[in-house]
């Protein structure tokens, strides 16, 4: 099969995308906003986490991050600068709610409001995700996302954020990558808060469940009728080694944790059966209360899609690694009940992080997508790479492989919009380089280079090669 990139280069001309469709950049609030004590604001598991020795590199933390907080200003003006059409941005939840219970800190909402009416003023859409990963530590210390409480809290976090913003925020995303949080968090350990129970990771996915679920309702029952709601998942791409019996089942036991755990109960109203059978011998899943896959299964208006790498399984048999969690950082499995699945490196080119770089995985992802699940909007919110990418002499950050990247993967959207996926948008991860989590700040994905020393902000080649695509909805020919 030709690639998405191949497809282009054979044409040899510009691809030319939908009238309307939209171009934004993505961040996530504790990556980049630092001011990690200033106006109310309270430790996050990932304040704690990363204070926490030899869990992240070098001992990073995000207390300054790129000083987001009082640069936000001139981060909009960039923005404008750049022809960004949108920006996905994330609210830090203890800097909304300290404690996660209770009333809002109005500073911090007022830094939100601020943030949005300057992009509106500029211009740029607002897309708001509730959360990225920043939970309160004072719910996490009252047992966190295996605990039922967090997700009902965090409908009411939810009702606060839509009271404050919906007025001015028209487009909502619940959770950023649940997986992430579930199974980094609680099954490899290798993500805040760092603990490695599976049985907790799956009492967390289901929690996640239910909080998506109920913030929904509660941002519906807020905000005007127009409005749009949304989760983001980090679907995973998964192609067994072979053809073998085995691997391929490899691959659907990796589905169900990866991705299935999600899609079934939000988009379908049902965990898979293969899934609970698999898991049989950790849980009996009693944490499902009767109703609890009614509250999670509200309707969306489209569906937010992170991709970077494919995934590659098969039958454990030495050859591969067992314990991947995309990190390869863990001795403990972020897979729960899936031992006998081992994970491989694609082959070819790989980004700083170590990860192929695959634009026919996106393709593939989201033709099956736009095939499970009919009528389904979908939205790429996040998608970019991390190159080693340093400013030269003259003060200049060239990133080709970058560019390179971000072209083949804007190819394979286009081809799956050809093909008759319904993709609406296109969120760049990141517009900065940030705190990569438990890199800290030794990975770049940011179309503008970050010296951290100065909090100087530099547009890399690529964010003047990005800026062009989304001012003119064209593609250049490669």
């Amino acid at each position: 099969m030709a690639t998405a990139a191949q497809d282009a280069s054979t044409a040899g001309s510009a691809l030319t995308f939908p009238e309307g469709f939209l171009w934004g950049s993505a961040t996530a609030s504790y990556q980049i906003e630092g001011a990690a004590a200033e106006d109310g604001r309270t430790p996050s598991i990932w304040d704690t986490y990363a204070r926490t020795p030899g869990k992240v590199r070098n001992g990073d933390t995000g207390d300054i991050a790129t000083d987001h907080y009082h640069r936000w200003r001139e981060d909009v003006a960039m923005m404008a600068d750049l022809g960004i059409g949108a920006y996905r941005f994330s609210l830090a939840w203890p800097r909304v709610q300290p404690t996660g219970r209770g009333p809002a800190v109005q500073k911090g909402l007022d830094f939100y409001r601020r943030l949005v009416d300057e992009l509106l003023e500029k211009g740029i859409k607002p897309v708001a995700t509730l959360y990225h990963w920043d939970l309160p530590q004072e719910l996490e210390d009252a047992g966190g996302w295996p605990e039922r409480a967090t997700a009902e809290r965090f409908a009411e976090y939810a009702a606060i954020a839509a009271d404050a913003l919906g007025d001015r925020v028209a487009t909502w995303t619940t959770l950023n990558e649940p997986w992430c949080s579930a199974f980094l968090g609680y099954g490899s350990g290798v993500h805040a808060p760092g603990r490695t129970d599976p049985v907790d990771a799956l009492r967390a996915a289901h929690h996640l469940n239910l909080g998506h679920g109920l913030a929904v309702q509660a941002l519906r029952s807020r905000i005007p009728a127009d409005a749009q709601v949304s989760v983001t998942l980090n679907i995973h791409h998964v192609r067994p080694l072979t053809d073998a019996a085995e691997d391929v089942d490899s691959a659907r036991r990796i589905d169900a944790l990866a991705n299935r755990v999600y899609t079934g109960p939000m988009l379908g109203g049902a965990y898979p059966e293969d899934l609970l059978k698999d898991t049989a011998g950790l849980t009996d899943w009693s944490f499902v209360r009767d109703g609890d896959l009614t509250e999670i299964h509200q309707p969306l208006d489209f569906l937010g899609v992170n991709y970077y790498t494919p995934t590659l399984v098969s039958k454990a048999d030495g050859s591969g690694t067992h314990n991947s969690d995309g990190h390869g950082r863990s001795s403990h499995s972020p897979w729960p009940a899936a031992d006998e699945v081992a994970f491989h490196q694609p082959p070819g080119e790989t980004t700083a992080m170590g990860w192929a770089v695959d634009a026919t995985g996106l393709y593939d992802l989201l033709r099956r997508l736009g095939s499970d699940f009919p009528g389904l909007p979908l939205v790429i919110t996040e998608n970019g790479a991390a190159f080693d990418d340093y400013a030269d002499p003259n003060g200049e950050v060239k990133d080709p492989a970058r560019i390179a990247y971000v072209r083949d993967h804007l190819a394979a959207v286009h081809r799956a919009i050809q093909d008759g996926t319904d993709v609406r948008g296109y969120f760049l991860w990141s517009l900065l380089d940030n705190f990569e989590w438990g890199y800290g700040y030794s990975k770049r994905f940011g179309a503008v280079y970050v010296d951290y020393p100065t909090g100087r902000r530099i547009p890399k080649a690529s964010a003047r090669w990005y800026s062009e695509v989304a001012r003119t909805g064209v593609l250049p020919g490669v």
